[in-house]
């Protein structure tokens, strides 16, 4: 998605491409030059004419929500077996991203790349253990370029990944007007608070609660959404607009969670993934052990072997009933918000973000947890509610959002009339945000940017708010990544300290592909080895959307290396991959047509 004549000229290097990969040079500039002309649009501050026709530019109070370790497990997302009415309604008034991903699958990289709008190879955060403003660069994040144009920002619950990545403080005073808020309960997430079948407590995986037993009778989320309603509250008379960012604990493990919820989802009822084995081809860089499902309590006890495991059956179904109770418990506290937008009269001037930091496996591959770079856990909900855009006011006073109590209403139905299917990424919510409440657009940063304070590396998604979409883009993609510290499983290969990383997999994930290098990396300099490729995964989604049949090895790459040699240093990582997919894919399809 950068200009044109830049990628002609990268073309030009690889003259001898197939020419069905040539014939798609054409396509790929026509669709950049649309994409640049649209994207000046959104972008530009004099632009404004064709856009404030349809967009009021006034500002607009945000109320920013991201759940923790969500996929695209919802209604609105076409999954027949959750119960999430209160994100389906909004969703049902909203514009929806279908296909939105994350930089990274696991929470304080891939948080705080969202919140910066700055790759993880530019934050340089790709562990825990780290603060970008030390370690990287001073980058202005979403929240403080709010409350330098004026608006008071806060923080609830999980938003910054909390401890070193946010400088202990969640990033506090440069992000928040006033001191980030954490539930008092979520200290004893990590404590034996599961009552097992022994009648002795445990740090279980699967902790099914009764709520009036848990300390101070409550459980995160609900105390988390308990202050937001009353931060709201405290707000919605101030002539001083408000950026609210709330951040749910769940479905994250453990599933502490109340235990009513499981009864949405009888385990008879319950299915395995719908591929649940290791695919043969998987390369074994790319294999997530998933160490901190296998560190509870009940899940030691099964003697599951290391590292593929596999998990028994009957409590994989468990897994998957309780991961789904999660999240009907969340999208419970996630409609108590959005019924107090409306009883406070703030639906009609909010601005309201739903999203995720990542998603999470649920048997897929043989696999559990974040960790990886397949889409269950890189892709991720991404919903934006702008009222006169999204929807239009209603003049007979209706209830914009009225709570659903899923325990108790087991009739809705909703429709998502404004969905996006193209590729987006989470890099792009900050700069979409900031249009759509009204307030400029940061400008694209540059190839290196480390010194740039305020800048994107994402795109401002303003435009597809104005005009529908006219079918698949396949220019668009969206580019993620994942660190190991070893060629096959280890220990740490989930979550290796930066020191340890030896191999980084990038992965570019079109609407026809995912495209992923496992390359050499060095972590003392922060360098990737393009020329050490340690394996590779190439996914056709057309025949294979689960992503179980790696084709890498059909093609011969030697001939593309070397043409890939011959590339100015300069030239990015993504362009690279993005040529060299555009090569695999057009011998392919050559090669198949001569079959």
């Amino acid at each position: 998605m950068h200009m044109c004549a830049r990628l002609r000229l990268l073309l030009l290097a690889l003259h001898a491409l197939t020419p069905a990969a040539g014939g798609r040079a054409g396509t790929v500039c026509a669709h950049l030059k649309i994409s640049v002309n649209v994207e000046a649009l959104a972008l530009s501050p004099t632009s404004g004419r064709a856009a404030r026709s349809v967009i009021n530019l006034k500002r607009r109070n945000v109320l920013f929500i991201m759940a923790d370790d969500l996929r695209t497990s919802l209604g609105c997302y076409g999954d027949s077996v959750v119960k999430s009415p209160n994100i389906d309604q909004l969703a049902s008034k909203s514009q929806v991203f279908l296909n939105a991903y994350a930089q990274q699958a696991v929470c304080a990289p891939s948080r705080t790349s969202m919140l910066t709008s700055r790759r993880p190879d530019t934050t340089r955060l790709y562990d825990f253990n780290s603060y970008w403003r030390v370690h990287s660069g001073n980058y202005t994040t979403l929240p403080q370029y709010f409350k330098s144009r004026g608006y008071f920002t806060m923080s609830v619950g999980k938003v910054f990944h909390p401890g070193i990545a946010s400088n202990h403080t969640d990033d506090y005073p440069y992000s928040w007007s006033i001191p980030a808020y954490h539930p008092a309960s979520f200290r004893f997430e990590k404590e034996k608070m599961c009552k097992g079948d022994d009648g002795k407590l445990h740090a279980n995986l699967l902790c099914a609660v009764n709520v009036t037993e848990q300390p101070g009778g409550t459980l995160p989320d609900m105390e988390s959404t308990d202050e937001a309603v009353r931060l709201l509250k405290s707000s919605a008379n101030d002539d001083v607009p408000f950026f609210l960012a709330v951040g749910f604990h769940k479905p994250h493990i453990p599933f502490r969670i109340p235990q009513e919820y499981l009864s949405l989802y009888p385990i008879e009822q319950m299915t395995l993934a719908p591929d649940p084995d290791v695919p043969t081809l998987l390369p074994p860089v790319a294999y997530n052990p998933w160490m901190d499902v296998r560190k509870r309590e009940d899940v030691q006890k099964l003697n599951i072997s290391f590292p593929y495991g596999p998990i028994p059956k009957d409590f994989q179904l468990r897994i998957r009933q309780y991961y789904y109770a999660a999240v009907s418990y969340m999208d419970a506290q996630v409609g108590r918000l959005l019924s107090t937008l409306d009883e406070l009269g703030l639906s009609d001037n909010t601005m309201v973000v739903f999203t995720s930091d990542h998603g999470w496996s649920l048997g897929e591959h043989g696999e559990w947890a974040k960790y990886s770079n397949f889409d269950v856990t890189t892709r991720v909900p991404l919903i934006f509610y702008v009222p006169g855009v999204t929807t239009m006011s209603d003049w007979l006073g209706e209830s914009t959002f009225p709570f659903i109590d899923v325990l108790t209403q087991s009739e809705y139905s909703f429709k998502n009339d404004k969905v996006i299917r193209n590729v987006v990424e989470l890099v792009d919510v900050f700069p979409t945000v900031s249009y759509m409440a009204g307030l400029r657009a940061p400008e694209p940063c540059a190839d290196v940017s480390f010194q740039e304070e305020l800048c994107t590396e994402g795109d401002n998604l303003a435009h597809t708010f104005r005009h529908r979409e006219r079918g698949e883009d396949e220019e668009a993609i969206s580019f993620s990544q994942y660190p190991r510290p070893a060629d096959t499983p280890q220990a740490n290969s989930d979550l290796p300290d930066l020191k340890d990383i030896k191999i980084m997999g990038y992965s570019l994930r079109s609407w026809d592909y995912r495209y992923t290098l496992w390359l050499g990396f060095n972590p003392k300099t922060f360098q990737v080895n393009v020329s050490d490729v340690h394996a590779g995964e190439l996914y056709m989604l057309a025949d294979d959307p689960g992503q179980d049949k790696n084709v890498y090895s059909d093609s011969d790459h030697s001939v593309m290396m070397k043409k890939m040699a011959g590339l100015p240093r300069t030239v990015s990582l993504q362009m690279r991959m993005k040529l060299q997919l555009l090569y695999l894919t057009a011998g392919m399809k050559t090669n198949r047509g001569k079959a």
